[in-house]
């Protein structure tokens, strides 16, 4: 007998964190948190980034664009979390969950590309100063970020066009906060072997593929830099990627940590917290990584931010 085959399923259950009611508004708040401060912080950026004619540069540019991103990445989760922990329902519609993995896959693309297309700048800049202003011109700025849009929607709309196919059981939760697709794809009761194929392959384009890439950058980068007889100059080269090259680590160091914790068996609770490192974490880090040391994003942020503010500090009575 057929162990349930839910083709026209209606709703998956999202087991999220803990089964613990006490715990639930810790999680809540946390989470809260974290997605307003991500929020908060990227849209200050993008601000500062857009308000000031000093800052239109291809690597802000590029830093504006990864900002967005950012914000609709965190966005696809949290919310949803969220309002399941508030209204204590756990359950996703079918369609629901399908749109969550579709935007969640394409923005997770777009992190890998911009982040890629930023060493591409780096590279240029560091290693062929004399020519980075005609190669790196407006035209082809729009043209790397709109490549990197068709190239992640084209695999996003493939992944869920993959589970499209596949039909599932009666056990319907995910334990997972979202619609993550290996959790989604091991609960199908058909044949996911083209499922796993496809989702191999698309990890190889997206990690692997770009990873490649900021590798080969960044070694000659390295080799540039080494290269510079100057103390003064090597600080100078390195201090204009080193906030790119930190955000790279987080970014890949915790997606790779996932890959890893999802390998092993019996992870899926590992695997969900693990997430949280590179959907949540690393988007909220990016804009203060940016910022913390540098002088001419830290001077496009004071026009927001009261001048009595910055030049003393606040007084307690």
């Amino acid at each position: 007998m057929d162990p349930g085959n839910l083709t026209g399923v209606s709703e998956f259950l999202l087991l999220g964190f803990s089964e613990e009611p006490e715990l639930q508004p810790l999680i809540s708040g946390l989470f809260l948190s974290m997605y307003l401060i991500t929020v908060f912080g990227n849209l200050l950026l993008i601000l500062a980034v857009s308000s000031d004619s000093h800052l239109h540069t291809p690597m802000y540019f590029f830093l504006a664009n990864l900002s967005f991103v950012d914000i609709c990445f965190t966005s696809t989760t949290v919310p949803k979390m969220l309002l399941n922990i508030q209204t204590e329902r756990k359950a996703i519609t079918y369609a629901g969950c399908i749109t969550q993995m579709y935007f969640f896959l394409l923005f997770a693309g777009l992190d890998n590309y911009i982040l890629t297309v930023m060493a591409y700048d780096r590279f240029l800049a560091i290693c062929h100063p004399l020519h980075y202003t005609v190669i790196m011109n407006p035209q082809l700025c729009r043209l790397l970020v709109l490549m990197s849009w068709i190239m992640s929607v084209l695999h996003s709309l493939l992944q869920c066009l993959m589970v499209l196919r596949v039909s599932f059981c009666t056990v319907l939760e995910i334990p997972h906060f979202f619609c993550e697709i290996k959790q989604l794809v091991q609960l199908a009761c058909s044949d996911t072997f083209l499922n796993h194929m496809v989702m191999y392959f698309g990890a190889g384009l997206l990690g692997g593929g770009p990873l490649a890439g900021i590798l080969y950058t960044y070694s000659k980068i390295v080799s540039t830099i080494l290269g510079i007889s100057s103390t003064q100059g090597k600080y100078k080269a390195f201090s204009t990627c080193a906030s790119h090259l930190s955000v790279v680590s987080l970014f890949y160091c915790t997606s790779l940590g996932v890959y890893l914790s999802s390998a092993a068996p019996q992870s899926s609770h590992a695997s969900a917290v693990a997430s949280v490192m590179y959907t949540v974490v690393t988007p909220m880090l990016n804009p203060f990584i940016y910022s913390l040391r540098n002088k001419d994003i830290k001077r496009a942020l004071k026009r927001f931010f009261p001048k009595e503010t910055i030049k003393r500090p606040l007084s307690w009575g």
